[in-house]
């Protein structure tokens, strides 16, 4: 855990950023545009994938982090080459060490410029962990508001 454990400066500054606080949240502002080369990712009103969408970008070297809780996965399963970091462990998991990272979740730590793209069950969460992300410094950033709902109605989920 980093220096003043989860609610370090940076994870609280991350926090905020994002619309929350360490004692409650708030309502998330609206996200900002983002700068890339796919024409996607630039504005605002396309910062969401299509199931796909999401399809296609996983055959490429898309990262693609499911934020539900642990017990979620678990129970119901996940969308196939998915890393799960549930979203209380997101802030600090993205500014963790390459090493530690690799040990933690078991796959490459993305970097800054990635194309990361974020999952829960029905897309409220993920576009928290987009902005997370996005005040943290990623550039390349998106959420599946469908979610693991949508991909479950779609095709049969890879179970754990």
């Amino acid at each position: 855990m980093a220096a003043g454990g989860w609610w370090g400066h940076r994870a609280v500054r991350a926090l905020r950023a994002a619309g929350g606080s360490r004692w409650g949240r708030r309502a998330a502002p609206e996200p900002r545009a983002v700068g890339g080369t796919s024409r996607s990712l630039c504005s605002q009103g396309e910062r969401g994938v299509s199931y796909e969408e999401l399809k296609e970008l996983k055959k490429s070297s898309v990262v693609h982090i499911d934020v539900r809780e642990r017990w979620e996965v678990d129970r119901y399963g996940k969308i196939p080459a998915s890393i799960n970091i549930p979203l209380n462990e997101l802030v600090e998991a993205l500014q963790m060490n390459p090493t530690d990272f690799r040990e933690q979740y078991n796959q490459k730590m993305p970097a800054k410029s990635d194309h990361v793209v974020f999952s829960c069950f029905a897309g409220s969460r993920s576009k928290q962990a987009l902005n997370f992300a996005t005040s943290l410094g990623f550039s390349r950033v998106q959420h599946y508001p469908g979610g693991f709902e949508e991909w479950a109605k779609r095709e049969l989920p890879e179970k754990k």
